[in-house]
């Protein structure tokens, strides 16, 4: 898992994974969050389990990343998004473990 140290960081690596059409997930999140926190160890052991798909972890309280994260839609955490060939393929809003494996899997076998 790669935490997103700002709001710089954050648009440069959507740009690239938009750009370069890679697989990712991006994790948003927050430190006051309890379902965040309640999903943290199923995001960690996930990433873990598929290398090769990058998972960002985005603190929505960053500063600077309010407008970015408005155009995103991003209204409440956790939020998850999944991309694949570069497109965002789906959403899970929400800690829903079982869900986030599926799709994790599903990204897995599109590689």
């Amino acid at each position: 898992m790669v935490v997103v140290g700002s709001a710089d960081s954050f648009n440069s690596i959507l740009s690239k994974v938009q750009d370069e059409k890679l697989p990712a997930v991006f994790y948003y999140t927050a430190v006051w969050c309890g379902p965040c926190r309640a999903m943290a160890p199923l995001v960690s052991k996930l990433s873990s389990q598929y290398p090769k798909i990058p998972v960002y972890k985005v603190d929505i309280d960053m500063e600077g990343l309010g407008n970015k994260l408005h155009g995103l839609n991003i209204c409440s955490v956790p939020t998850f998004h999944f991309y694949h060939k570069g497109q965002k393929i789906g959403e899970i809003v929400g800690a829903d473990a079982k869900k986030l494996e599926v799709v994790m899997e599903s990204l897995h076998k599109q590689q």
